[in-house]
C-alpha cells in the first residue's frame, strides 16, 4: 500500500473506531448478537491440558523428573507347523525406574481376545445385515467360536518358586509377595501356548495363511507372548482391556530370543540374527554379503525357485533362528518355507540399513518389483522429516489381507491375480500400505504413544509421514509414476476428508477419542488427523515452520512415551505459532469447515454526510462543526449515490481528502500517489465452526488475480462473519474463497461471487443421458 492509502485509511479508521467505541457503550452485552463477540474457539486449552509439572513441561518435553520402566526379555519359541500351534517360556527382568514402589505387576495377554469364553465378540451390538459373504455367514452363525487364548502353564519366581496370579480377560496381575521398590528389578517365568488363527479367516493381526495347493503355511506371529504393560507418570498401569480395535502400550527393553521352527523355513524378525552361519546355506551367506554393499537395487537372498522346491520338503527336522533387539517396544517375526527373500542396503545417516521383504511366490511378480523399493524410501522420507531410523533392518512381510506393524518387521497385502497381472489400484493399493506400515517404526515403535488410548497418535501421524513418503516415491521412480504425474495418495489431500467431516454427526467423533468408541476408525484416526497435519504444513504454518516443529517432536520423544498434549505444546513450542484454535477445531470437536463470501458492496468517495451519518449526529445532537473534516464512503446502491462522482478519482469527490493530501504531502510525494477508483466492502461468512485461514483470490475486470490469505485470527471476534474494505484502481469482478481447494471446506456453493450457477442433480441427469 502507497502512502496516499495509509493517509487515506487514518482518517476512515480514526474515525471508525470512535464511533464503534461509542456503540459499544451504547449496547449492553447480553443484547449482543449471538457469536458476534464469541472468542471461545480461540480460548486456549488450559482447561483441556493437564497442569505442567516436573515429569512433562509446559514446552512439551520430558521434564526433569520424567522416567519410564523397562522390560527386557529372554524367550525360547517353538513353531509346531504340523498342529498350528506355538509355545514358548519367557523371563521377564522388570526395571521399576518409577517413584512409585509397586505393589503387583500388570501383564498383557493380547490373544485371550480370541478364547473360546471373550467377552470381545460381544461388546457391540448388532442387528441383521442387508448381505453377508458365504465366509462372514458361516463366521457369524455355523461356526464353533475358535480357542485361540493364552493357556497359561506356569508363572515362576526367579528361583522357580510359583507365583500367584490373577487373570482378567486379556489383562494379567502377578501378584508379587513383596513392593518392588523404586530403583529395583524382579525377574520372573512365565510358560504358555496357543492355538495358532488363521487370520485370514478371522482377520486377526498374527496368525497364519494356509495354501491349499501346496499344503502349507506362512506364518506372521506376534502379540504372541504375555508382555508386560506400561506403568507411567500419566496414569500408573496402563491395564485397559484390549478389546480388538484400540492396539498396544508397551514399555521398552532388551530382547533374546530363540526361535524353533521346522528345518526347511525361513524366518526374519526383530533383532540382529546371532547365528546367521548355522541357518543360512552359502549361497545366502554370498547373496547377503552381496546385499549389503547393494545400493540400487534388491538382491535375492533366497530365489523363487529354491521357495518352490522347498514348499515340497515338509522337513521334520528343526532350526534355531537366534536373534538379539536392543531397546525395542515389542518382538514378532515371521517364517514359512513359502518365502523368497530380498534385501537392499539404504544410507540412513552414517549408517547402512537393509531394506528387507519376505513374500512367498504368490506375491510376485509385483513384490520382487516393488516391496524393497517401498521400504528403502519409506526409511529415507521419514528419517529427513524426524531422526535418522535408528535399527539396522526394516522387513516387509507379504500376508494376505493384512497390515500390521512391529520394531523392524510388518505385514503387508497387494497380491496379484494367479496369473500375475495385477490392476494400478492393487499396485498402489501394496505400495501405500507397506509405507505405511514401514512408517510405524517411527510412530509409534520409536515415538512410543499410547496406542490404545491414543490411536490417532500413531496412526493419524504415520499417514501423514505415509502422504510425505507416497509423494516422494512418485517423484523417484518414473517408472511406476510418469513425470507429469502425482501419486495417487488415498489419504491426506484435504479434499479427500470432506465426505467424513460433512458426513452424519451420528456417526463422527472427535479424534481425541478412544479407538473402541468410534463408528468409523479409518477416517477417524486415520485421515482426518493426516488432513489436519498436511493442511497445518501447507497452508497455516508453512513448511519451514511445522517441519521445524514436528522434527523437534520426534526428537525429544524417541525412546520415549509422549502424550497427545506432548505433540501439541511441543509443535507451538518450536514455531512460536498459537495453535489451540486448531486443535480444539479439528481434534476436540466434530466441527467442518466452511467459509464463503456473503455479499459485496461497491462504494465511492465523498465529503457529504451519508444518510446513516446523520443519523448518527442527530441521535447526538451534533453537527458538522462538532466533528472534524471528514471522508465518507457512500454505497452505490442506496440513496446516497450520486452518479456525477462514480468512476472519479478520491481527491475529486473529496476536498476534506484533497486539502489533507496539500497539507500533509510534498508536491513530489503527492505525484507519485495512484488514487484508487473503486472501494468495496467484502463480507465473508463462516457457516462452519472451524476457524481457518481466509484464503481469497480476487479478478479484476482486466484480468488480473490477487490471492491474499487473511489469518484465521481474522474470525476472534466475530466468529460467524466478517468484513473487509478494498480500495483498488481496478474493477472488481470476481472472488473465490480457497480456490486451491486447501482447507477440506465441505461447501464450495458459497465460495465463489458472483455465485457461480450449479446444475441440478436432475438437469445433469439430463445431460448425461443426451451425452449417451
Amino acid at each position: 500500500m502507497n502512502r496516499f492509502k495509509y493517509c487515506f485509511a487514518s482518517v476512515l479508521f480514526l474515525f471508525g473506531a470512535m464511533v464503534m467505541a461509542q456503540e459499544e457503550g451504547d449496547v449492553k452485552k447480553e443484547e449482543r448478537e449471538p457469536g458476534h463477540y464469541n472468542q471461545s474457539r480461540f480460548k486456549q486449552l488450559y482447561e483441556e491440558f493437564s497442569s505442567p509439572n516436573t515429569y512433562r513441561s509446559a514446552s512439551g518435553a520430558p521434564g526433569p523428573d520424567y522416567y519410564q520402566q523397562q522390560a527386557d526379555y529372554v524367550m525360547d519359541i517353538h513353531l509346531d507347523d504340523k498342529n498350528a500351534k506355538i509355545d514358548g517360556e519367557e523371563t521377564i527382568t522388570y526395571h521399576n525406574n518409577s517413584p512409585d514402589d509397586l505393589e503387583f505387576l500388570w501383564v498383557q495377554l493380547d490373544q485371550n481376545v480370541r478364547a473360546k469364553d471373550s467377552k470381545s465378540p460381544l461388546r457391540n451390538g448388532n442387528g441383521v445385515n442387508i448381505a453377508y459373504t458365504a465366509g462372514n455367514f458361516t463366521e457369524a452363525y455355523m461356526s464353533e467360536p475358535f480357542d485361540g487364548g493364552f493357556n497359561i502353564e506356569s508363572v515362576t519366581d526367579n528361583s522357580g518358586k510359583p507365583l500367584s496370579y490373577t487373570i482378567n480377560q486379556t489383562m494379567m496381575r502377578i501378584n508379587i509377595p513383596q513392593a518392588l521398590k523404586s530403583g529395583e528389578k524382579i525377574s520372573f517365568s512365565i510358560k504358555w501356548w496357543y492355538n495358532i488363527p488363521d487370520h485370514t479367516i478371522s482377520r486377526a493381526r498374527s496368525g497364519y495363511e494356509y495354501f491349499p495347493k501346496d499344503g502349507n503355511r506362512a506364518y506372521v506371529i506376534a502379540q504372541f507372548f504375555p508382555r508386560m504393560a506400561v506403568y507411567s507418570d500419566v496414569e500408573g498401569w496402563q491395564n485397559h482391556q484390549f478389546w480388538g480395535s484400540g492396539e498396544f502400550a508397551l514399555p521398552f527393553g532388551n530382547y533374546d530370543v530363540s526361535i524353533t521352527v521346522p528345518a526347511d523355513h525361513i524366518l526374519d524378525g526383530t533383532g540382529e540374527l546371532q547365528n546367521r552361519d548355522d541357518v543360512f546355506s552359502k549361497d545366502m551367506l554370498k547373496r547377503y554379503k552381496q546385499a549389503k554393499k547393494s545400493y540400487d537395487k534388491p538382491v535375492i537372498i533366497v530365489t523363487q525357485e529354491e521357495a518352490e522346491a522347498a514348499e515340497k520338503g515338509f522337513s521334520t527336522d528343526t532350526k534355531t533362528w537366534k536373534f538379539k533387539a536392543t531397546n525395542v517396544r515389542d518382538y514378532a517375526f515371521a517364517s514359512s518355507r513359502k518365502f523368497i527373500w530380498d534385501m537392499q542396503a539404504v544410507k540412513i545417516g552414517s549408517k547402512d540399513v537393509m531394506a528387507v521383504s519376505l513374500y512367498p511366490k504368490e506375491g510376485n511378480p509385483l513384490w520382487e518389483e516393488q516391496s524393497t523399493k517401498a521400504v528403502a524410501q519409506t526409511l529415507k522420507t521419514y528419517s529427513e522429516h524426524t531422526f535418522d531410523y535408528p535399527y539396522h533392518k526394516a522387513i516387509s512381510v507379504h500376508a494376505k489381507n493384512q497390515g500390521m506393524e512391529y520394531p523392524m518387521i510388518c505385514w503387508n497385502y497387494g497380491r496379484p491375480n494367479e496369473d500375475g497381472t495385477y490392476s494400478d489400484r492393487t499396485k498402489y493399493g501394496m505400495i501405500s500400505v507397506i509405507i505405511h506400515e514401514v512408517g510405524h517404526n517411527f510412530f509409534p515403535m520409536i515415538v512410543n504413544s499410547d496406542e490404545r488410548q491414543w490411536g490417532w497418535m500413531d496412526e493419524g501421524l504415520d499417514t501423514f509421514m505415509q502422504y510425505l513418503a507416497e509423494q516422494d516415491f512418485g517423484k523417484n521412480n518414473p517408472e511406476v509414476i510418469a513425470p507429469n504425474e502425482k501419486y495417487p495418495s488415498r489419504r491426506g489431500e484435504p479434499s479427500k476428508i470432506v465426505p467424513y467431516m460433512s458426513g452424519d454427526q451420528s456417526f463422527i467423533s472427535p479424534i481425541m477419542s478412544n479407538p473402541e468408541n468410534v463408528y468409523q476408525l479409518g477416517p477417524n484416526a486415520y485421515g482426518k488427523p493426516a488432513t489436519a497435519l498436511n493442511i497445518l504444513r501447507e497452508t497455516v504454518m508453512g513448511e519451514e515452520l511445522f517441519d521445524h516443529a514436528f522434527k523437534t517432536y520426534a526428537q525429544r520423544w524417541m525412546f520415549k512415551h509422549p502424550t497427545p498434549e506432548d505433540f501439541f505444546r511441543t509443535m507451538e513450542d518450536a514455531s512460536a505459532v498459537d495453535l489451540d484454535w486448531y486443535w480444539r477445531g479439528w481434534f476436540y470437536t466434530t466441527d467442518y469447515v466452511d467459509i464463503g463470501v456473503k455479499g459485496v458492496k461497491k462504494y465511492y468517495v465523498s465529503n457529504k454526510p451519508t444518510k446513516e451519518m446523520e443519523k448518527y449526529m442527530a441521535d447526538r445532537n451534533l453537527t458538522e462543526a462538532d466533528l472534524p473534516p471528514l471522508v465518507y464512503l457512500a454505497e452505490e446502491d442506496s440513496e446516497d449515490f450520486a452518479p456525477e462522482l462514480k468512476g472519479k478519482s478520491p481527491t475529486e469527490t473529496s476536498q476534506n481528502l484533497k486539502e489533507f493530501m496539500m497539507d500533509n504531502m510534498t508536491e513530489a510525494e503527492r505525484a507519485q500517489v495512484e488514487e484508487p477508483k473503486y472501494f468495496y466492502e467484502i463480507t465473508f461468512d463462516k457457516p462452519g465452526g472451524i476457524p481457518m485461514p481466509l484464503i481469497v483470490e480476487y479478478t479484476y475486470a482486466d484480468g488480473t488475480t490477487e490471492s491474499v490469505t487473511y489469518p484465521p485470527e481474522i474470525w476472534r471476534k466475530n466468529d460467524a462473519e466478517v468484513k473487509r474494505v478494498m480500495a483498488t484502481e481496478k474493477e472488481l469482478v470476481g472472488i473465490v474463497v480457497d480456490p486451491k481447494l486447501e482447507t477440506a471446506d465441505i461447501d464450495t456453493t458459497n465460495n465463489s461471487w458472483p455465485k457461480k450457477e450449479e446444475k441440478s442433480d436432475f438437469d445433469q441427469f439430463k445431460e448425461n443421458i443426451k451425452g449417451k
